[in-house]
């Protein structure tokens, strides 16, 4: 089976993945489970064949990938689908996973987004973070974000990703996509260089080291509104994490300077529903004033206990979340509990 043809297939199948490893069949996942798209199980030769063909399809040279043993950049198949590829090596031969895009941007109640989150495409200035492990749905929830401002606001919308996910067209709004490798050098220099273009917002794909998190930190406390992620779970995880990556002479400051530009953090996890598909569930900390000051002060483990107690829409535990969906009966029991963060506390409640 031909690359393109085996890809149509997947888009058809309503896949999410499209996994190439020598030693077992071409394999599909279709809410949540391994589905084998034939019997033929694939030699090193024919993975390796696989990708080259969609490094033609790409138009993309293969050198990096042979020597380094690892390539991420997206590519597209006219009247199909856009494509994500993670290429790498494993025992010696290449494979490969391919997350499956859509043209369309994803609809936000069709994804699962309650308005809270939407809501934040109002905000003016400061830091947001989409937090959660690979594959929790970041840039969807992100992108349904960036299009609400897009298509609402006058705004200049700057994003930088590795690699470019979702298309977005100009709307009310002037939006330049930028890839990294392919456009810039890499998250620090194309981050310094969108300070000297005039955005309003900034999406940053990935907040992964003390100087991107430093430039992203300082267009944030200058009046933008910049969007990023860690791979964090939970909102009191993401604080330490960002505080933890500085040096420790430095990490007071930080903490400060941090209490005064984060304006939310939202963790997200997808649970299985009812019916075998795959939803997501949302924590969501707002930074109210008496937040900040646990930020600032270091006392960043009480915000966890203000998240529990909290009545807000805006202001949710990852538990309370789980319990939510689990009384609307779109989750099983079993499924909250393996989900929860504090299973033993979750149980009394689900009742």
């Amino acid at each position: 089976m031909m690359i393109t043809e085996m890809l149509k297939r997947a888009v058809q199948d309503n896949a999410s993945d499209v996994f190439l490893v020598a030693g077992r069949p071409a394999s599909v996942r279709v809410n949540g489970k391994l589905i084998v798209l034939n019997d033929e199980r694939l030699t090193p030769a024919a993975t390796h064949e696989l990708i080259r063909e969609i490094y033609e399809l790409a138009n993309r040279d293969m050198s990096h990938f042979e020597t380094s043993g690892d390539d991420d950049f997206a590519f597209v198949i006219r009247d199909v689908s856009r494509f994500r590829i993670s290429a790498y090596k494993q025992r010696g031969s290449c494979s490969a996973v391919i997350r499956i895009i859509t043209f369309s941007l994803p609809d936000p109640k069709e994804a699962g987004i309650p308005d809270y989150i939407m809501d934040l495409a109002n905000l003016r200035k400061g830091l947001v973070l989409v937090t959660g492990s690979a594959g929790s749905g970041k840039s969807t929830t992100l992108a349904c974000i960036i299009d609400r401002i897009n298509r609402t606001q006058e705004k200049h919308i700057i994003t930088l990703e590795d690699p470019i996910e979702f298309l977005h067209s100009h709307d009310h709004s002037i939006i330049s996509q930028r890839e990294i490798d392919v456009d810039t050098e890499n998250y620090v220099t194309a981050l310094r260089a969108a300070l000297r273009q005039s955005p309003d917002v900034i999406l940053l794909g990935e907040m992964r080291d003390y100087e991107t998190m430093n430039v992203a930190m300082t267009a944030a406390e200058t009046g933008h509104l910049l969007f990023s992620t860690l791979h964090t779970i939970g909102a009191v995880n993401t604080i330490d994490r960002i505080i933890d990556v500085f040096p420790a002479n430095q990490q007071r400051q930080i903490a400060i300077q941090l209490s005064l530009v984060l304006n939310a953090v939202i963790s997200q996890q997808l649970v299985p529903d009812m019916d075998g598909n795959y939803i997501p569930a949302f924590e969501i900390m707002t930074v109210t004033p008496a937040i900040r000051n646990m930020i600032r002060d270091n006392k960043v483990a009480q915000i966890e206990g203000q998240l529990y107690s909290s009545a807000r829409a805006d202001m949710i535990s990852m538990d309370q979340s789980l319990l939510q969906l689990y009384k609307a009966r779109r989750i099983t029991k079993e499924t909250a509990l393996q989900y929860a963060t504090n299973p033993e506390m979750l149980e009394k409640k689900l009742v």
